[in-house]
């Protein structure tokens, strides 16, 4: 079909659609409806290419919030003091523990329990081990909670508050995965890969900026351009370098 035809076709279907229907019949007002909406058709796109947002950063957004740490030291009702298994998960544990910020470390022993005496004992013990491990004493809470069951052991609770790089838990399937007509991502897409990036920031600082450049080591850059200049490197490197100096 010509160009000229095609446009011919469509200024007739135009003035089709301003036509107007004269006549108070049911059947008529139906047929002017149906003839408006295929008007509609022809001003208007029937897919919008790139109009739905879909990225897994967006969807599952990685967050740097405060998090409570918290761990559960078992405690024998015959143990006199901290063990060495006790000793060895509270150093672990306290890694993660930032000195500078230095938050509240509380010590939480049970009160009621079959073993009260020896885990108030061995909370003393922890108190001391978290002091030498770097947390200051003004920073350290000694509380206690009581015992749901009075004739078990229950455990010494070791908590602090630390800034983690965080998102949202996954596994939500609200849809089906087959239905993909508008060719968006499932809701669950990309969670599993954030939560791991962020359970790997050491410092989720990190993902506010970068860090300011630390000072150059003048000495040691001075000593390598005076082997250097000496030619106390090889001959292959020596051969290949643009440095004439």
């Amino acid at each position: 079909m010509s160009n000229s035809a095609s446009k011919a076709m469509t200024i007739a279907a135009a003035k089709s659609c301003r036509g107007r229907f004269h006549g108070s019949s049911p059947v008529l007002a139906i047929a002017l409806a149906a003839s408006l909406a295929g008007c509609a058709g022809w001003h208007r796109d029937s897919v919008t290419v790139g109009a739905i947002p879909d990225d897994y950063r967006t969807n599952h957004p990685i967050v740097i919030a405060e998090k409570n740490q918290k761990i559960d030291l078992p405690v024998g009702a015959g143990d006199r003091g901290m063990t060495v298994s006790q000793r060895d998960t509270l150093l672990g544990f306290l890694d993660g523990y930032d000195r500078s910020a230095a938050p509240a470390l509380t010590i939480a022993a049970p009160v009621g329990s079959a073993n009260q005496a020896a885990a108030q004992a061995a909370s003393r013990d922890f108190a001391r081990l978290a002091i030498a491990a770097g947390v200051k004493r003004d920073r350290i809470v000694m509380t206690s909670y009581q015992s749901v069951v009075p004739e078990a052991s229950a455990p010494v609770r070791v908590a602090f508050v630390a800034v983690k790089a965080q998102t949202d838990k996954c596994g939500r399937w609200p849809e089906d995965l087959l239905q993909t007509s508008e060719n968006r991502h499932y809701a669950d897409f990309g969670c599993s890969y954030q939560n791991n990036l962020a359970a790997q920031m050491a410092n989720p600082n990190d993902l506010l900026g970068p860090r300011k450049q630390s000072d150059i080591d003048a000495e040691n850059r001075g000593k390598v351009i005076d082997l250097y200049r000496a030619r106390g490197v090889s001959d292959e490197f020596l051969g290949n370098s643009e440095v004439t100096y």
